[in-house]
Parts: C-alpha cells; sequence; structure tokens
C-alpha cells in the first residue's frame, strides 16, 4: 500500500504540490480577504480584487520553482512567464470576482462561504492554465 500511495504521488507529482501550494495561495488569499470583507466592510468584489494581487504574486513564486520545475530567473524566462501567469490569472479572476459580485455583492450571500466555494474553481482552471499555457515543457 504504501509503495502504491508513494508510486502514485510520483506520477503525480506536479498535480501533488499544485495542490499544496494551491492551499497556501488559497491561505494567503483568506488572510487578506477576510480582514478586507468583515473587518473594513469592503464590497466582496473589491476585497476579491485587493487579495486576488497578493495571491498571484504569492502563487508566481512558489508555483514557478516548486510546481513546474522552472528554475531560470533571469529576465528573458521570467517575463514571458510572468506575463502568460498572470494573464491566465486574470481570468480566473474575473470569474471570481464576478460570482462574488453576483452572489455577495447583489444577492447578499455570505462572503465568506461564497469565497470558498469560488476558491475550489479557481484552483482548478489555473493549474490547467498554468499547466498548458504558463510552464510548459519545450
Amino acid at each position: 500500500m504504501k509503495e502504491k500511495l508513494l508510486a502514485f504521488v510520483k506520477a503525480h507529482l506536479d498535480v501533488v504540490t499544485y495542490l499544496v501550494f494551491g492551499v497556501l495561495t488559497t491561505v494567503v488569499n483568506y488572510l487578506i480577504y477576510l480582514p478586507c470583507l468583515n473587518w473594513l466592510h469592503l464590497p466582496a468584489s473589491v476585497s476579491n480584487c485587493i487579495s486576488w494581487v497578493v495571491a498571484v504574486a504569492f502563487a508566481f513564486v512558489t508555483n514557478k520553482p516548486f510546481v513546474f520545475q522552472s528554475h531560470d530567473w533571469s529576465k528573458e524566462v521570467v517575463l514571458p512567464e510572468l506575463s502568460k501567469f498572470v494573464a491566465t490569472r486574470i481570468s480566473s479572476g474575473l470569474i471570481e470576482t464576478l460570482i462574488l459580485f453576483i452572489s455577495v455583492d447583489m444577492l447578499h450571500g455570505n462572503g465568506n462561504i461564497w469565497k470558498l466555494v469560488t476558491q475550489v474553481l479557481v484552483i482548478i482552471v489555473n493549474y490547467v492554465g498554468s499547466k498548458l499555457l504558463v510552464f510548459r515543457k519545450k
């Protein structure tokens, strides 16, 4: 059983590490989002935009080396990766912000719960975007 689990993890290491860093990115996102929403009483969509910026920066500096094994930090490599990374994150960020705007700001749903719901969708969309568009193997 232990050998099978280790073989599975090794075969799917990028997915496993992405999930670990995806959870950490979600924690960073929440550490910014929740105070903005609950203490500063900013709208959910505004709180999300603020937390998105910090989470994207954290995700890039962790996903690049640890998840996608991209260790070249020269500007010739980093700038194209960063621009594609941010572009894919903008897509998921807009989807997330729109869902929060409608479900929380307009329909007065629970911003804490809806944020969690959107994070599941965002992690999936971001993994696919990063894997296929940003850090793909040459």
